[in-house]
């Protein structure tokens, strides 16, 4: 099979993987943040990892992958309040921040199983491992290189930086740092230097989710987490560290910090970013009104999209394009994926019907040869594909009459596609049912009863949501549009 390389984000080089412990390997990712449903973005992050679970497993290195669950609301402090959004998301809802967090928390799951994305090894939660973090952030104001203020824990960076780099990873330079970050929201009176990053924060009286510490009550800093339960799970120093390109500054920049002082050395061995979606050329955000849900995807139901895609066409779109590439969002985009896919499929099909001949008149070992040799140089799955799809016209022509394969060939060409298409990249044939049909029709009744409001004819628009009720299915009217689910 070849060599496998890997881009690593930390040297910016392709390097040739080499475990540290072969062949076990350890691979940390970073999960979802659990207050609101997973979007494309989430999806892309999750395949990308899950191809990389997929091929080490493949290679025949014994994997053990940990992706945490961030549950401790604090660290998505909204840009203009303040405010911790799962708290927030908890208010609003009249329920408490767990189950927020556990209800979004099955919800992303449910995404993910549809899109055929592996479970992990181990999947810790952040409010289930307080009491290591908490250790952690001993060790640092032990070594000196954190200090309290109010009952808050800071990270000194400036003294860091005098002995180590900080910014290493990211390339960024200390002095232009003096500006807002993430965690500047909040306490940024309070610190020695304003690229001084939370370890621990004293919760206000308003605060619901805090705990004991020995500086107050309160809860961990945002970047805290995945370096304690890395260490608990993986090791002080383990081989690879995953994430979006978005997370590269500050959190992991600062997990770099905390575990060379807690550890005496960086967490990991290579550390790899997946890139961004972009929709129609512009960054995906929920303040553009193009951030795109995974189940408005299966249903359809976004005022952006044409029609509904399955999971299976979503992710063969995703893994088209190189995970260290931005991925362009578009309903041509999506549709070509779809009928790709639906190419790939239906050769795999005609391939199990070929009938051997006694010669082959084509070369099916460079196939292999150049599928493998694209997924070893940093996991072209683009190119794999491409392969694959160089297969499809060989598999018609022998169909057809034109060229010929032994048995051998079919064989070998049927174990490809086996390990490829549908161990590798997760691809997988979808049960037919009538969802979309249902979900195109249900959009098409509430465009008519959409086109009833702006008409002001507000007794059809009132009968059609009545109707439709009265069938098992709620519709509401929100800020952002029209949505709709069935009832229990």
């Amino acid at each position: 099979m070849g060599e496998l390389f890997v881009y690593n984000s930390f040297s910016r080089e392709k390097e040739m993987f080499t475990p540290l412990h072969a062949p076990n390997v350890g691979l940390y990712v970073c999960g979802p943040t659990v207050y609101g449903d997973p979007h494309l973005g989430h999806a892309r992050s999750a395949i990308t990892f899950d191809l990389l679970f997929r091929y080490l497993k493949f290679l025949g290195y014994k994997v053990r992958y940990v992706r945490n669950i961030t549950d401790v609301g604090h660290l998505e402090n909204d840009a203009d309040s303040g405010d911790d959004k799962l708290l927030k998301k908890a208010r609003l809802e009249q329920l408490e921040p767990m189950e927020v967090a556990k209800y979004y928390t099955d919800r992303y799951h449910d995404m993910m199983d549809a899109l055929n994305v592996c479970r992990p090894s181990i999947e810790p939660n952040a409010s289930g491992h307080i009491m290591e973090q908490i250790d952690m952030v001993q060790q640092i104001l032990d070594a000196g290189f954190a200090y309290v203020i109010n009952g808050s824990v800071y990270f000194d960076v400036v003294k860091y930086n005098q002995q180590y780099r900080y910014g290493q990873l990211s390339g960024r330079v200390i002095e232009d740092l003096f500006s807002t970050t993430r965690d500047n929201l909040e306490g940024q009176e309070e610190k020695r230097n304003s690229v001084d990053f939370a370890l621990w924060k004293k919760a206000q009286p308003e605060h619901i989710m805090r705990w004991k510490s020995p500086w107050s009550e309160g809860f961990p800093g945002w970047h805290l987490e995945c370096s304690a339960m890395g260490r608990k799970y993986l090791g002080e120093k383990f081989d690879i560290h995953g994430g979006g390109m978005d997370l590269l500054f500050p959190h992991h920049e600062s997990e770099i910090a905390q575990s060379q002082i807690a550890n005496g050395d960086t967490p990991c061995k290579y550390w790899m970013h997946n890139n961004m979606i972009t929709v129609n050329g512009q960054k995906m955000g929920k303040s553009l009104g193009n951030s795109i849900m995974l189940e408005e995807f299966f249903k359809g139901s976004h005022k952006l999209l044409e029609q509904a895609y399955t999971p299976m066409s979503i992710r063969f779109f995703i893994l088209q394009a190189h995970y260290r590439s931005t991925l362009d969002f578009s309903n041509d985009a999506l549709q070509a994926a779809e009928k790709g896919l639906n190419r790939l499929l239906k050769a795999y099909d005609t391939l199990n019907a070929l009938k051997p001949s006694d010669i082959s008149s084509v070369d099916i070992g460079s196939l292999e040869k150049d599928c493998f040799a694209a997924l070893n140089d940093d996991l072209n799955s683009p190119i794999a594909i491409s392969v694959l799809f160089d297969s499809v016209r060989i598999i018609n022509s022998v169909n057809e009459g034109k060229e010929s394969l032994t048995k051998e060939d079919i064989e070998s060409l049927t174990k490809l596609y086996n390990s490829v298409l549908f161990d590798i990249l997760g691809l997988k044939k979808e049960e037919k049912s009538d969802t979309g049909l249902t979900d195109n029709l249900i959009k098409f009744v509430l465009d008519l009863r959409q086109k009833a409001k702006a008409n002001k004819d507000f007794a059809a628009s009132d009968k059609i949501r009545d109707e439709l009720n009265s069938m098992g299915i709620a519709v509401k009217d929100t800020k952002d549009g029209t949505v709709w689910e069935l009832k229990n």
